[in-house]
């Protein structure tokens, strides 16, 4: 009776043993990111693009599922802009010149905030794979347009002036160069407008819980009335432009 009884206790230890151990190592493989089918409801990302109206951005971006192939996403992004006709020039004929864009207006900075839908197109199979996902956003686009200021060198005078650019005034010939970024920064102008993107994903993180992805897409920012970049050139309400992005981040429950 008595070994009977110590054959059960064993068993109980040995199974509970077992059950506690595979309880921990499904816990350690979720934190690890290593389950393949469990699904992660939220995850965020930041990232680094750069796009073909000649600069760069950062982004941030809050997801949601909404089903197992369907994301909610909520992203903010800020970039410069350039028009695709500036060119850097010198003046030769002054002593010691800086460089500046004849004829550039404004010097711009964009902020959009804007929501979109994600889904699945290929899904990972395993951790080797790459996920293909597509996307759209709409938003806001709130662009800043600060002035330009420039180093003016006049007939009599000895030394340049700091003056806001005149296309009907200043000619390359009395334009000493650019004057510091920040001056007249409080002259800045808010143009408010609208966005939509669309854009394909690859996902190649090593965890499924992490992200490391690599976009590109197109983005399309319109504006109610002309953007004043450059002087000399027809100005625009809608502006095109495409860019590769690259994405760091994480999922979680």
């Amino acid at each position: 009776m008595f070994k009977t009884k110590f054959s059960f206790l064993l068993i109980f230890l040995f199974s509970f043993t077992l059950s506690a151990q595979k309880g921990e190592d499904n816990e350690t493989r979720l934190q690890k990111g290593e389950d393949l089918n469990m699904l992660y409801r939220n995850e965020r990302s930041i990232s680094l693009f750069v796009h073909t109206a000649g600069g760069i951005g950062i982004g941030y971006r809050r997801g949601y599922h909404v089903t197992a192939n369907r994301n909610r996403m909520f992203e903010v992004e800020v970039q410069n802009f350039k028009h695709p006709k500036e060119i850097k020039s010198i003046n030769a004929i002054r002593d010691n010149g800086k460089g500046f864009v004849y004829g550039k207006l404004n010097s711009f900075l964009l902020f959009r905030p804007g929501v979109g839908y994600q889904n699945v197109l290929y899904q990972k199979s395993d951790k080797k794979s790459v996920e293909i996902r597509c996307s759209y956003y709409i938003g806001a686009t709130i662009n800043f347009a600060k002035p330009i200021y420039l180093l003016i060198k006049h007939l009599n005078d000895e030394t340049p002036s700091t003056e806001r650019y005149d296309p009907e005034k200043d000619s390359l010939s009395n334009i000493y160069g650019k004057a510091d970024f920040f001056y007249g920064i409080e002259h800045t102008k808010i143009y408010p407008g609208g966005y939509a993107k669309f854009a394909l994903s690859f996902e190649y993180a090593n965890r499924y819980n992490g992200i490391k992805a690599i976009e590109t897409g197109v983005i399309a920012d319109i504006y109610p009335q002309v953007i004043p970049m450059m002087a000399y050139n027809k100005n625009q309400q809608v502006f095109v432009e495409l860019y590769l992005k690259l994405i760091w981040g994480k999922k979680w429950f």
